[in-house]
C-alpha cells in the first residue's frame, strides 16, 4: 500500500519526502522494522520512540510517523498523536478486518476473561466461529496462542483480526482493558457489542482516581457500538445506563432486559432462570459468576442466538483457567485457586467458596507490587473479615521489597480470621494446605492462571500456583 493511501486514514500535519513509497510492514518496535516497513515513533513515559527513528531507518524503514520532522533522509508522516495514529492506519493496512468480523469487546474491572470464555463457548456451540483474545490466551482460526497482555497494542490487534478472518473466525470475543482504551489501542475497532461487567477499585497507579478509570472505560460506549450491554447491578453501569441506549443485565433479579430468577449454588456451579422459564446451569459457582454468565447470555441473544442455544453453549463451557479452578488430588478438602487480586473480587470469591464449605474457609493472597497502593489494606481487610485463617503473602512484588507490600496488606487485616504472614509464596501455599481439615477449603488468590512471578528488574521465575499446589498436597499426602 502507498504511504499517502495509509496516511489518509488519519489527520496529517504533513507528509515528507515521497507520499508514493510502498508500505509493506508496520512496527512500533525497531527491532522489528525492516525493508519496506513503516515504523511509528511512540513517546512513552519512559522513552521516545523518535529516539530509535535511526534505527529502524537503518534496518530499511520506508517510513516514520512522527510527531516532529527528524533529519532523517525518509518518508515521514507528521500527526500530533502518534501512538492515536497507529490504530486506524493499521486497520487500513489490515484491509479494516472489524467490519466483517463480529467483534464483542468485553470491559470491566472483574469478570472479562471469563465472560468473554463464555461468549465465545456459546456462539462456536451456535455454529459461529469465533476467536478470542484476553489475559490467558488467544484463540485464532481455532488455533491458541500465548496472550502478551490483555489487550495488544493496535498493530498487532488489527493483524490479528486480520488473521481470524483469514483462519476462518467469524466473531472475536476480546477483553478491552482500560489501559488500552487510554492508550488508543481498542480504537478503529468496529465493535458489534460492547459489554459492561463491574467497575471495582483497580489500576489507580495508571488512572488519577476511580472518575478517570470509569472515563476510560466510558469511551468504548461512546465510541458508538453496535449494541451497548451493561450490568445494572453496578453502580457505574446504572450510569452507562443512564447515559447510552443499552442492553441492560442483572443478577441480582433487579428489573432489566435480562434478569437472573430462581438462583441457586452447588459444588458443580450455578443455576438460575432468565427470560422466564429458561433454566441456565453453568459449571462456574457463584453470583459473580452468574452476572458473567448472564452477560454472555444477553450478548448471544443479541447476535442472534436463541434463548435454549445460549443456555445450551453456557452449559458444555469449559471452566476457565485460573478462575474458581479446583486442584484435586485425593485431599480431603477443597483448593480453589482464583485470579482475585482486587478487594471486590477477593470478597466475590470469598463469599463463592464460603457457601460451599462445609468447615474452615483458609485464604491465601497478597498485593502485587508497582501497582495501586491504596487497595493492599482493603484486601487485607476483605481477606480477614470473610476467612477463618488468612496466609498473606507475596504476589509478584516486581521492584518493591515484598516484606513492605505484605505490611501494608496485613495492616488492613485488623479483625475476624486468624492471620498468618509468610512472604515466600510456595511456602505461604504449603502452610494453609498444611492446616486445612477434612470439610474446609483453600482458597488461593492473585495469580491464577499465571506461570510466573516477577522481581525487581523485569526478572521472572517459573511459578503456577495450581502446579505449586499440586506438588505440595502430593508432599503432604505422602507424609508419614
Amino acid at each position: 500500500m502507498k504511504l499517502a493511501d495509509l496516511a489518509a486514514a488519519v489527520p496529517v500535519r504533513s507528509i515528507r519526502g515521497d507520499p508514493a513509497v510502498e508500505v509493506k510492514a508496520l512496527a512500533y518496535d525497531s527491532r522489528k522494522a525492516g525493508p519496506g516497513t513503516l515504523f511509528f515513533c511512540v513517546r512513552g513515559e519512559k522513552v521516545d520512540g523518535h529516539e530509535f527513528g535511526p534505527a529502524a531507518v537503518a534496518a530499511g524503514a520506508a517510513g516514520l510517523v512522527v510527531e516532529r520532522e527528524l533529519e532523517l533522509e525518509v518518508a515521514q508522516v507528521v500527526v500530533a498523536d502518534a501512538r492515536a495514529a497507529m490504530a486506524p492506519l493499521a486497520a487500513r493496512f489490515w484491509g479494516e478486518p472489524t467490519r466483517d468480523l463480529r467483534t464483542v469487546g468485553v470491559t470491566g474491572t472483574n469478570g472479562k476473561t471469563t465472560t468473554a470464555f463464555l461468549v465465545r463457548e456459546i456462539l462456536e456451540a451456535g455454529r459461529i466461529p469465533c476467536g478470542l483474545l484476553g489475559t490467558v490466551k488467544q484463540v485464532v482460526g481455532g488455533v491458541e496462542e500465548e496472550a502478551e497482555r490483555t489487550t495488544p497494542e493496535a498493530i498487532d490487534l488489527q493483524e490479528i483480526f486480520r488473521r481470524m478472518l483469514d483462519g476462518g473466525d467469524e466473531a472475536c470475543a476480546m477483553e478491552v482493558s482500560s489501559h488500552a482504551m487510554s492508550l488508543h489501542r481498542a480504537d478503529a475497532i468496529e465493535f458489534e457489542v460492547a459489554l459492561f461487567t463491574n467497575l471495582t477499585q483497580d489500576h489507580l497507579d495508571f488512572h488519577a482516581d476511580m472518575e478517570d478509570y470509569f472515563q476510560a472505560k466510558r469511551r468504548l460506549f461512546a465510541a458508538g457500538p453496535g449494541t451497548a450491554i451493561v450490568n445494572l447491578d453496578d453502580p457505574y453501569g446504572a450510569r452507562l445506563a443512564e447515559e447510552f441506549e443499552c442492553v441492560t443485565f442483572s443478577a441480582h433479579g433487579a428489573p432489566a432486559d435480562y434478569s437472573a430468577g430462581a438462583v441457586s449454588f452447588d459444588a458443580g456451579g450455578s443455576t438460575f432462570t432468565v427470560e422466564g422459564e429458561i433454566e441456565v446451569r453453568t459449571g462456574l459457582p457463584g453470583h459473580f459468576n452468574v452476572a458473567n454468565a448472564l452477560g454472555a447470555f444477553a450478548t448471544a441473544r443479541t447476535m442472534g442466538i436463541s434463548a435454549q442455544g445460549a443456555a445450551a453453549g453456557l452449559a458444555r463451557a469449559a471452566r476457565v483457567p485460573g478462575r474458581f479452578e479446583p486442584i484435586d488430588e485425593g485431599q480431603g478438602f477443597a483448593v480453589l485457586v482464583d485470579y482475585a487480586h482486587t478487594p471486590d473480587s477477593i470478597e466475590n470469591v470469598l463469599h463463592a467458596a464460603r457457601r460451599l464449605t462445609e468447615g474452615r474457609l483458609i485464604s491465601v493472597f497478597g498485593a502485587g507490587g508497582d501497582r495501586d497502593r491504596d487497595k493492599r489494606p482493603k484486601m487485607g481487610r476483605a481477606g480477614a473479615a470473610l476467612s477463618d485463617l488468612a496466609v498473606i503473602t507475596s504476589d509478584n512484588p516486581r521492584s518493591e521489597e515484598p516484606e513492605r507490600i505484605v505490611a501494608e496488606v496485613a495492616a488492613g487485616a485488623g479483625g475476624g480470621a486468624e492471620v498468618e504472614i509468610e512472604v515466600d509464596r510456595r511456602a505461604a501455599i504449603a502452610l494453609a494446605l498444611g492446616r486445612a481439615r477434612p470439610g474446609d477449603t483453600v482458597v488461593i488468590a492473585g495469580k491464577g492462571h499465571e506461570q510466573g512471578q516477577e522481581f525487581e528488574r523485569g526478572r521472572k521465575l517459573p511459578f503456577d500456583d495450581r502446579e505449586v499446589a499440586r506438588e505440595e498436597l502430593r508432599r503432604l499426602g505422602a507424609a508419614p
